[in-house]
């Protein structure tokens, strides 16, 4: 190795250690913290003996001011939860070309001035990520069926949750599942639905079937579960060793109430430590080491806008959601059951245990995909949502839904 890569190498190493020390005076389990950052730490370092500092800052910048990624908005509105949590959402409505066409005259005709209301694909989205997560079905379903695309509480454009920052509640995943009714009743009170839910996404809309059956019997006519999960989530390993994961499962509950009660602290820490947090957040949303650079700094930059003190509000959920039963509501419905088949985050077993609680579900394993699936492979997430939607009955089988970077 030269001299300069030597250099390159120390300097990471330092580096690490700086964060690391940054952890302690925080008053952290800095070793379990470690134990999760540790294989994209390693990758980190090697970059670091080609790439200077100042070029990746440069790049973030630049790809941050070019990315198109994320910019694709729509009617804005706002639901208001049963905590009084405000709720932001955008709808995309149908193009009143598709409204118009030949089917139109025939619905007027059978159902008078008034025809049926459209059917509506609501989608939610995971955890510290945002509406924007959905960019490239957004930009392929635009004028071809009504959507609502909505940020879930403490997440994107949505509010605080009143219930955790004035009352010190928990998050729950039913509680998440009560806020997308109030969303549903806001921005699509009537017609048939198609509910789409990536991840924790995918728990809130079980969480809905759970709550709501009526609601799931009467209105809904088709379901996609994107890497998610219906319970048993406390037994993930995330890719690390057994040994190493118990322990950070042990510690890590006290890492995360410490991390949001000194969130001014750790927030500094996160921006010293960009490129060691780029790495993890990488190694844990996708499988192709060649993702796009823009793709992976539109994730980075989802998921660094959620405080650190929202993540440590809703991580204890996770271990407590269970709603394999709520799963019974969607047997008689066409479901689609996606995830990545290199998901660290939702295993596929995850997304097999749903598919063999409803037998008659299409499963896709998706090769070479991480847990955002939706944004490492754009075009099989979105021809299999439009496969779902023309069995549902919401679009024509001859609709256009391209893939398009929007």
């Amino acid at each position: 190795m030269s001299e300069t890569s030597t250099g390159a190498a120390a300097e990471a190493v330092a580096e690490a250690a700086a964060a690391a020390g940054t952890w302690r005076r925080a008053g952290l389990a800095g070793a379990a913290i470690g134990v999760v950052a540790a294989g994209a730490a390693a990758g980190v370092a090697i970059e670091r003996l080609t790439v200077g500092r100042g070029m990746r800052k440069k790049a973030r910048l630049a790809l941050d001011a070019s990315g198109p990624y994320g910019s694709l908005r729509g009617m804005p509105g706002t639901a208001y939860a049963d905590d009084g949590t405000e709720l932001s959402y955008e709808v995309d409505e149908l193009d009143k070309a598709t409204a118009d066409s030949a089917q139109a005259p025939r619905r007027r005709r059978l159902f008078g001035r008034r025809a049926p209301a459209p059917v509506t694909v609501v989608f939610s989205h995971g955890y510290c990520l945002s509406q924007d997560s959905w960019h490239f079905q957004r930009a392929a379903l635009r004028g071809v069926v009504r959507c609502v695309y909505w940020d879930q509480r403490s997440h994107g454009r949505s509010g605080r949750g009143v219930a955790q920052l004035e009352d010190g509640q928990p998050v729950s995943i039913d509680q998440l599942g009560r806020d997308l009714k109030a969303v549903i009743d806001a921005a699509a009170p009537e017609g048939p639905l198609v509910l789409v839910g990536h991840s924790m996404g995918g728990m809130t809309t079980m969480a809905l079937a759970d709550h709501f059956p009526e609601l799931i019997r009467e209105r809904v006519v088709g379901v996609a579960l994107v890497g998610t999960s219906s319970g048993q989530l406390g037994q993930v390993n995330f890719g690390l060793p057994v040994a190493g994961m118990n322990a950070v499962r042990r510690v890590l509950p006290g890492v995360l109430k410490a991390l949001g009660s000194q969130a001014e602290l750790v927030e500094k820490g996160r921006r010293a430590t960009a490129d060691l947090f780029a790495g993890v957040i990488k190694r844990y949303s996708f499988s192709q080491k060649d993702v796009d650079p823009a793709i992976s700094r539109f994730a980075e930059r989802m998921i660094e806008s959620v405080p650190i003190d929202v993540v440590a509000e809703f991580y204890p959920a996770f271990g407590e959601h269970d709603k394999a039963e709520a799963l019974k509501h969607f047997a008689e419905l066409p479901v689609l059951v996606l995830a990545g088949e290199k998901d660290l985050v939702t295993p596929i077993e995850h997304s097999e245990a749903i598919a063999d609680l409803l037998p008659d579900a299409e499963l896709v394993l998706v090769p070479d995909a991480g847990h955002l699936v939706m944004l490492e492979h754009p075009e099989v997430v979105t021809d299999r949502l439009a496969d779902l939607l023309t069995r549902a009955g919401a679009v024509p089988a001859a609709a256009d839904a391209r893939t398009s970077s929007g």
